[in-house]
């Protein structure tokens, strides 16, 4: 047996990660789940990129060049962290002890292989070199010419431009040995690599750009467990361990390509290894970063993962001859089997990871081929004329018509030799965004629809016969013929007589897309010549019969008689479709749940969420709602056949438990949408009571296949809208899935907010009530927590209650107590530790007050920055209370006020109250000797 087969047969990945759990429990670390690569909490931050995100062990997002992965050994677009905190515990010497113990007792590295770091200073931010960390790496017994002073790039952390910073010390190894290679440390040599960073957090960068010592020091660390494995295992590459190779050989059995052979650059000229190394880390990425509710799209962190997937499936079909589809899905699995036990969350995810992955991949596959045709194209147009780059106006296209991520195209240009135009690439997009605008401004003034003149010239004009659109039921894109444009209230031949940026209309044979109609959105998508002119559809109406296609024209001319490819956006059509045989569901639930009295009054059926109003005179009780939305989700979770068919208008009326919409009219013979019985088979025997037992109700709208399509069912709101009507809102998938995460983290606010004590809690409740009253989430998930925050918010108003009372009568009781020690005392001064709170000094004051006596009192809040004072004084003795607080107030700042025997104030500097007190007592002392 080979030397790295031996090495990875005693640690595969799986006991090299255990091994690092086992040996910090052992000393007493509490071990954390890993966090969410997804930072949900902090918007600012698309994932998570640093193990200080989290604690102990964490997944990451890197934030590195998308290109250069595949292209080398350790470029990774995911990677899972190892690390060990501590906070204000254990500091220097243990972090370092720990960190050389576990890397040469646990895993038995080789000594001689190992170099660390340390901060060499920086005089120009008046920092010292950390000669304390030199000194604990001589101690465990490094050599001194493996311990090397670094800089402040690569040897002082900091998390931003303020906060927690401090000097840290890396471990690099020498992959090969037998050699000192102190120079090459950080010189990013692939054969001596940094694998893991003990930070020690000590300062606070200041808004100044000041550090200041913090009060308590804490170690943050984090090694690279793909960079580990491959040094533990003795390979040269983190894509030779067994953390990828299980996933390159599922490659090979789904694709019948060669082995991996862990060929780069110009060795691998066919790409096949860089394909697999592409495809590997991008489904490692994917399924992570799903399972945690990410979500492709045209947004941030949604645009990051498509173009992850676009190009992980560009290179499968390039590189290793894939027809793409559910390629990987197919992959997911793999990494479920690999990681499903340190990471339990990817294992109850796969249904939807794999929905998610299959629209996105089948809606890619089928521009994929158009785009890749164009940008052959334009390719071949630069060579021709021996330019260096294609046109950044083409590029733009690409992205904009057929959903080319710009680094996808600069990779297949590469391919080719050729660059990007950049400055014409940002050119192009601006001119494209402010077009948009303008066509959405212009939409906005004047909807383009078609009025009954309108309609009576099509009826006469032969050559313009009314929409075919059946297929709108369909999936993908159809050609269609360009027969008519509309614009300014007329008909014109070419857009060449439109204006640049004018919103028109435009009607074609036949169309994919769905026209508004029966509560459901028209669909938006594009209307496009291949390469020579893209129309942008933002709106879809239908004129009796004719199906009008709203938008502007983005380049390029149209003309009636072109042939065009009628291509909706998929993405925003599925979760419509969701919604919509969801709303079908709701209906049926409500029926079940309130009787059949209910009669649907108006719908909405948006990508986002669905609306549905309905016939009931009163508010639906939790119960109630409690009962649709379990019969929904069960119907989900059934995942059960949808079905349409067309019946005669008599025939449909007939069904037991048709559900329609009063007063509305259905064409004849007229479309029926069933759940789990064909509707074939309900028209053989139509007066059955069983089919009372599902949802049938006459629809023209688009469906799921199945009802596990739908995912989730979450209603987030009930409420009355006219009399006698109520209306429930409730949202599907994706939306759902968000709206129970959110739940999710207010409920966990709740629990520490219950957990915090005194002014913590009474801030926390009140920070939690109002972002609970403008939380999205499930209508009974938030009535629950309501009623939570009303029970605590009870309990601890009425402990305050208690607790002031008590500290009242403490505070009256040390007054009297006061007096009966020292029965000649003028007067009581004191400073109390009741957190400024006036109420408890006014106590104080009064007992005085009641025995004749003066007083002045002080409490400080030092949280909130602020000192209480509070007076009383005798008529008898001649002072004045407000010339007495005036006093105070000049040591204490701020305000006070009140009348001759009293006053009260309340100042800032909080670390002067023991001399305002000896200013009190001497005006006191100087007065009342004044006066005799």
């Amino acid at each position: 047996m080979a030397s790295s087969q031996l090495q990875e047969h005693e640690w595969p990945a799986q006991r090299v990660r255990q091994a690092f759990f086992d040996y910090f429990q052992s000393k007493g670390h509490r071990f954390v789940p890993s966090s969410p690569t997804i930072p949900y909490e902090d918007p600012t931050l698309l994932f998570a990129n640093a193990g200080m995100n989290q604690l102990t062990w964490t997944r990451i997002l890197a934030n590195a060049d998308l290109e250069d992965v595949g292209k080398d050994s350790y470029h990774h677009t995911f990677f899972e962290m190892l690390g060990n905190w501590s906070f204000g515990d254990y500091f220097k010497k243990e972090a370092i002890q720990y960190s050389w113990e576990v890397l040469t007792e646990v895993y038995k590295l080789p000594k001689d292989r190992l170099y660390v770091t340390y901060f060499e200073g920086d005089a120009s931010a008046g920092l010292e070199p950390d000669l304390e960390a030199k000194q604990y790496w001589l101690e465990n017994g490094v050599a001194e010419d493996h311990i090397l002073p670094g800089n402040a790039k690569d040897n002082f952390w900091e998390m931003g431009a303020t906060g927690p910073c401090g000097p840290c010390s890396e471990i690099h190894y020498d992959r090969i040995g037998g050699r000192n290679v102190a120079h090459l440390v950080n010189q990013d040599d692939p054969d001596v690599l940094e694998i893991w960073n003990n930070v020690f957090i000590q300062f606070n960068r200041e808004d100044s750009g000041a550090l200041k010592p913090l009060p308590h020091k804490h170690v943050d660390t984090g090694m690279g467990f793909e960079r580990l494995v491959s040094v533990i295992q003795d390979v040269r590459s983190n894509y030779d361990t067994d953390v990828f190779r299980p996933i390159f050989a599922r490659i090979a059995e789904l694709t019948g390509v060669r082995p991996y052979a862990g060929k780069f650059g110009d060795a691998d000229h066919e790409g096949v290894d860089t394909a697999y190394r592409v495809v590997a880390d991008h489904v490692r990425t994917l399924a992570f970063a799903l399972s945690d509710g990410g979500v492709p799209n045209n947004v941030g962190r949604g645009y990051v993962l498509r173009r992850i997937l676009r190009r992980g499936a560009r290179y499968a079909r390039k590189k290793l001859g894939v027809t793409i589809g559910s390629f990987f899905s197919d992959l997911v699995p793999v990494v479920v089997d690999q990681l499903g036990g340190p990471f339990p969350e990817l294992t109850g995810k796969y249904a939807e990871i794999k929905e998610i992955l299959d629209e996105e991949e089948e809606s890619f596959s089928r521009t994929l081929d158009r785009g890749e045709k164009l940008f052959e194209q334009y390719a071949a147009a630069a060579l021709a004329q021996n330019a260096k780059e294609l046109s950044g106006k083409d590029v733009w296209r690409l992205y904009d018509t057929y959903g080319f991520p710009v680094d996808l195209t600069r990779l297949m240009a590469e391919e080719l030799g050729l660059s990007v135009n950049e400055e014409e690439f940002e050119k192009a997009r601006e001119a494209s965004k402010e077009a948009s605008k303008a066509s959405v401004k212009a939409a906005a003034k004047e909807l383009v629809k078609l009025d009954v003149h309108d309609l009576a010239a099509l009826e006469k004009n032969d050559s313009v016969p009314k929409t075919d659109d059946s297929a709108k039921f369909g999936i993908g894109n159809i050609t269609a013929t360009v027969k008519a444009l509309y614009h300014n209230k007329s008909f014109v031949s070419s857009t060449a007589d439109i204006p640049t940026d004018a919103s028109f209309g435009v009607l074609l044979d036949r169309t994919s897309f769905y026209a508004e109609a029966g509560g459901q959105e028209y669909d938006t998508g594009n209307i496009v010549v291949d390469g020579a002119a893209d129309f942008e559809v933002t709106n879809v109406q239908v004129y009796n019969g004719y199906v009008l296609h709203t938008g502007h024209l983005k380049y390029g001319q149209l003309k009636i008689s072109d042939e065009v490819i009628s291509s909706y956006d998929e993405l925003r059509r599925w979760p419509i479709r969701n919604n919509h045989t969801a709303t079908h569901i709701l209906n049926f639930g409500l029926r079940e749940v309130l009787g059949p009295h209910v009669d649907q009054k108006g719908s909405l059926v948006a990508p986002t969420k669905l609306r549905f109003d309905f016939s009931h005179k009163a508010g639906l009780t939790p119960t109630e709602l409690a009962e649709v939305e379990r019969i929904s989700i069960d119907w989900v979770k059934r995942n059960v056949p949808v079905y349409s068919a067309e019946l005669p208008l008599g025939t449909a009326l007939r069904i037991p438990g048709l559900r329609a919409v009063f007063g509305e009219s259905y064409p004849d013979p007229v479309k029926v949408v069933t759940l789990e019985f064909d509707v074939k088979d309900i028209g053989k025997d139509i007066e059955n009571p069983k089919w009372r037992q599902t949802s049938v109700e006459l629809c023209g709208g688009t469906h799921v296949a199945k009802t596990g399509e739908i995912k989730d069912f979450v209603i987030t709101e009930e409420s009355g809208i006219a009399k006698g009507i109520r209306r429930i809102t409730a949202v599907t998938g994706n939306e759902a899935a968000d709206v129970t995460r959110q739940a999710d983290v207010l409920t966990a606010a709740l629990v520490q907010a219950e957990q915090a004590s005194g002014k913590d809690k009474d801030a926390a409740l009140k920070a939690f009530s109002v972002e609970l009253g403008q939380a999205d989430i499930s209508v009974l998930r938030k009535a629950d927590l309501r009623d939570r925050l009303a029970v605590l918010r009870k309990a601890f108003d009425k402990e305050i209650k208690e607790r002031e009372a008590a500290a009242n009568k403490a505070a009256a009781d040390a007054v009297v107590a006061h007096f009966k020690e020292h029965a000649d005392a003028p007067g009581y001064f004191a400073v109390l530790d009741v957190d400024g709170n006036t109420k408890i000094l006014q106590a104080a004051v009064l007992q005085a007050k009641k025995l004749g006596k003066a007083a002045y009192v002080f409490s400080a809040d030092k949280a909130a920055g602020k000192v209480a004072h509070v007076n009383h004084a005798p008529k008898a003795l001649g002072i004045d209370a407000r010339t007495w607080a005036g006093k105070v107030s000049e040591v204490l700042g701020g305000k006070a006020g009140g009348k001759e025997d009293g006053a009260q104030g309340v100042g800032v500097n909080v670390d002067k109250v023991q001399e305002a007190l000896g200013v009190a007592e001497k005006f006191f002392a100087d007065a009342k000797a004044a006066s005799t």
